[in-house]
């Protein structure tokens, strides 16, 4: 066993390190509180696939069908929307207002392979649901080899 010195500060914190890392954790990375907001902002959706199709599903409650725009470039789907605030109720009235307004937008990268000139959606009870069909796959080809005959 090999003997080691002992050196207490070896474990503390230099000055300049404690400096760079409050900027860095104030300023490079966004805080966790505005990132939570603008989680909570957008809606989450659920995706998933059968064999014939992609599905989305989003919560998008209290909005109307008209109120909700969806965009497919390439293999990323984007779904905006605003909700808009009651106007006949003041500010100075609410007891408590903690549903969020304003717009929004949210975007999924999608799997290849699927027919989005097909896609359609539906909105029912809040909830709007996306589907989208997946290219029929070409099946391989199987070629057998034949050995040539020698004359």
């Amino acid at each position: 066993m090999a003997i080691e010195s002992w050196q207490p500060f070896s474990e503390l914190m230099s000055l300049r390190q404690a400096m760079d890392r409050l900027f860095e954790d104030s300023f490079v990375r966004p805080s966790r509180g505005l990132a939570a907001l603008a989680e909570i902002a957008a809606p989450a959706p659920d995706v998933y696939q059968t064999p014939t199709e992609v599905v989305l599903k989003a919560a998008l409650s209290g909005l109307k069908p008209e109120d909700v725009s969806i965009d497919i470039t390439g293999e990323t789907l984007t779904i905006k929307g605003e909700s808009k605030a009651e106007q006949e109720i003041k500010k100075e009235d609410y007891l408590y207002q903690e549903r969020r307004y304003g717009a929004f937008s949210r975007s999924v990268v999608l799997p290849s392979g699927l027919k989005t000139d097909k896609a359609e959606a539906t909105m029912e009870d809040g909830i709007l649901t996306l589907t989208i069909p997946k290219v029929e796959e070409v099946k391989p080809k199987n070629i057998s080899v034949k050995a040539k005959e020698k004359k």
